[in-house]
């Protein structure tokens, strides 16, 4: 695999100068802004909402990729889409239809992507993986940021990269949680090729430095 995308998480950027933030990340190399949306009911915090996708989307052409952490989830769905965002992705315990998320959220505009936590089994892929663009695996247990990733997700990558490459599809296998310098090329070679760093990146004192210290350890794989 040689193409790997990075998703620096706003949840670590400094919200005072959030604007900045976002274009100076982009402008250091990276592909992606993470957007972590929390509602301190699903998961034990609580973030941000569409007005602040909606206030970044004319910042930067780079794609939006907004993990709902919400539920229920299909009410905020389009308000994100609304505010620009690319990606929508959403965990399936968040939803008493998955299917009908999934499809409210392309019928948006978006490409949709389905979530899994450290404990949720892969076994939802069976009946949504032909419908889906992303697959995310946390590789933290979801509220906040700089936590320590669960070598246990490595095993779970593997087994979502195979699934995908079976499948045919262009799915993207994303990874969020704990990733850094000195663990992004084993996680890479799990499988994932988009990742996602909040407090690796945004805690650094040199943007692009962090970054590209990320990609050469990426080229290695």
């Amino acid at each position: 695999m040689s193409t790997y995308r990075i998703a620096p998480s706003i949840l670590s950027a400094d919200f005072a100068r959030l604007g900045d933030e976002v274009q100076s990340v982009i402008a250091a190399g990276a592909d992606i802004v993470h957007f972590d949306v929390m509602d301190n009911h699903f998961v034990p915090n609580l973030t941000i909402g569409p007005l602040v996708c909606g206030a970044i989307r004319p910042l930067t052409d780079a794609p939006i990729d907004v993990h709902l952490m919400i539920e229920p989830v299909d009410r905020i769905v389009p308000d994100f889409a609304k505010a620009g965002a690319d990606i929508i992705s959403f965990h399936p315990e968040a939803s008493s239809h998955i299917d009908r998320t999934i499809g409210l959220i392309r019928d948006n505009g978006c490409m949709p992507g389905l979530v899994f936590n450290p404990a949720t089994p892969l076994s939802y892929l069976d009946w949504t993986l032909d419908k889906i663009d992303l697959v995310l695996i946390m590789s933290v247990n979801p509220g906040f940021g700089g936590q320590r990733f669960i070598p246990a997700a490595l095993d779970k990558l593997r087994e979502a990269r195979r699934r995908i490459d079976g499948s045919g599809r262009d799915i993207w296998l994303q990874v969020d949680g704990g990733v850094k310098v000195d663990n992004i090329a084993e996680i890479a070679r799990a499988g994932a090729d988009t990742l996602v760093a909040g407090s690796a990146i945004f805690g650094s004192d040199d943007y692009a430095a962090t970054i590209a210290a990320m990609r050469a350890r990426l080229a290695e794989v």
